[in-house]
């Protein structure tokens, strides 16, 4: 027995069935551009924080525990912004879609940059960070869902290791334009302000970019939109036929494999069975992924310096460590649907907490610069893997507002873990930044190891039931 041709399982299994095609493609490309200068606005903290020490405004390390004066208080900022956005942004995503959110978050947390880079003041500083935060953890948490149910099932890791490496890109830009600036003042500016002016014009490129891409035909199929998820679909399906050459293979649906539609999606969806295990298996990844990735990504400049390197030569070490960040990515694209992601997310983990291990204890150029990088491949690897399988483990209809729960806890988490690794910096050293590290991802590795679904080219609606 077959279901009707509109029917909301149907236009999952019509979207399943899609070869990768140069159209399939070309709307993973559309996406990974917003993601490009979303990463450029997250990432550049760690580049421009010298800038902002050298210009008074902030200091290296934080008076108290929780001073707002220093560098820490700066990243504090910027995830606690990230955690509003991240726990707001799954519920707005699931009622307006995912297409309205990707956009006006853009639009968001450039403006908020831009009112940034003229602030003289650590409390004006952070307050802007915030509010661009916000914007950046709403976008995070959209595009996440919007390109897991655009894409065929067997393209879904190829698709976020691509998005990851054209996002990823941007942080060997902010890095080489914070090597050239930050240690300037072009016209009489502060150069750090000239890299945070840059990443906004993201937003002058924005609508073309939102008119070349439709709406999640799964959201639409959730919310009884049928038709309309009809006509993208078959839209979709034309233009690869034209691109091939060759009529798509029928679908057909045994009613017996449907899972239920949920018209409209409840907080308490979260808690149940099986979605219970998988919210608290992420919120425990999310936490301590966060020590892990930003406890380097954020501050790479300055643990270098606190190994004794002077401020011009730690941008230039990040900077040639930066070129390695979109080759994680890519050799993730070589493995994305070919190995099995929890399996990737553990490899990652451990690499990233034997490397910094390593890190910690060098103090001469070459082995700083290469540990770095291996460093940065493993933690990209890591990001992009856990973006995707975050995103499978729930369904369309709360799939928003779960990842965007979930992946709050990290950004909460990381409000504090910025004055935490701070103090480990004044306290114990780089060491002891980076045993932290290691702690929080063998955490990562356990957890994942024991309760952690697989995932790989499995249909989504396979996967949530």
């Amino acid at each position: 027995m077959s279901l009707p041709i509109t029917h909301a399982d149907t236009i999952s299994a019509r979207l399943d069935r899609l070869p990768a095609s140069r159209s399939i493609w070309k709307l993973i490309i559309l996406i990974s551009f917003g993601f490009f200068f979303e990463l450029y606005d997250l990432l550049y903290t760690a580049y421009v924080a010298p800038g902002l020490v050298k210009s008074g405004i902030l200091t290296t390390t934080t008076p108290g525990l929780f001073g707002t004066s220093g560098v820490a208080g700066f990243v504090a900022a910027l995830f606690a912004g990230l955690f509003i956005g991240a726990l707001l942004s799954g519920f707005l995503a699931d009622r307006f879609g995912r297409r309205a959110i990707f956009t006006w978050s853009l639009l968001w947390y450039a403006a908020a940059n831009a009112f940034m880079a003229f602030q003289d003041s650590a409390s004006g500083l952070n307050f802007w960070r915030l509010l661009a935060g916000i914007g950046i953890g709403t976008e995070l948490v959209t595009i996440a869902a919007y390109l897991t149910e655009l894409v065929p099932k067997h393209v879904r890791g190829r698709a976020f290791a691509c998005c990851q490496a054209v996002g990823f890109s941007a942080v060997p830009v902010a890095a080489f334009l914070a090597y050239q600036l930050v240690p300037l003042q072009p016209l009489g500016w502060d150069g750090w302000r000239w890299v945070v002016i840059i990443g906004c014009h993201g937003a002058l490129f924005i609508w073309w970019i939102r008119r070349a891409l439709p709406e999640s035909p799964r959201w639409l199929a959730s919310h009884g939109r049928l038709a309309e998820a009809d006509q993208i679909v078959s839209e979709l399906e034309k233009k690869i036929e034209r691109e091939t050459g060759q009529l798509l293979l029928p679908v057909t649906i045994a009613t017996d494999n449907i899972e239920p539609v949920q018209m409209r999606a409840q907080w308490r969806d979260l808690w149940r069975a099986p979605y219970r295990k998988r919210t608290l298996l992420m919120i425990v990844f999310n936490v301590f992924q966060t020590i892990g990735y930003y406890g380097f990504a954020s501050w790479v400049p300055t643990l270098l310096i606190q190994q004794g390197i002077t401020v011009t030569s730690s941008l230039l070490y990040s900077s040639v460590i930066a070129l390695a960040a979109p080759v994680g990515p890519l050799i993730g694209f070589l493995i994305a649907d070919r190995l099995e992601r929890k399996t990737v997310l553990m490899v990652s983990s451990i690499c990233i907490m034997l490397c910094g291990l390593v890190f910690s204890q060098l103090t001469n150029a070459v082995g700083l610069i290469i540990f770095g990088v291996f460093m940065t491949l493993a933690s990209n690897i890591l990001s992009y893997s856990y973006h995707a399988y975050q995103a499978e483990l729930f369904p369309t209809a709360i799939r928003a507002r779960a990842v965007g729960f979930v992946y709050s806890w990290g950004r909460f988490a990381a409000i504090f873990n910025a004055f935490m690794i701070a103090a480990v910096m004044r306290g114990f050293g780089v060491t002891g930044v980076f045993v932290l590290i290691g702690c929080a991802m063998l955490i990562i590795v356990l957890a994942i190891y024991w309760f952690g679904p697989k995932t790989r080219n499995l249909a989504l609606e396979f996967i949530t039931e």
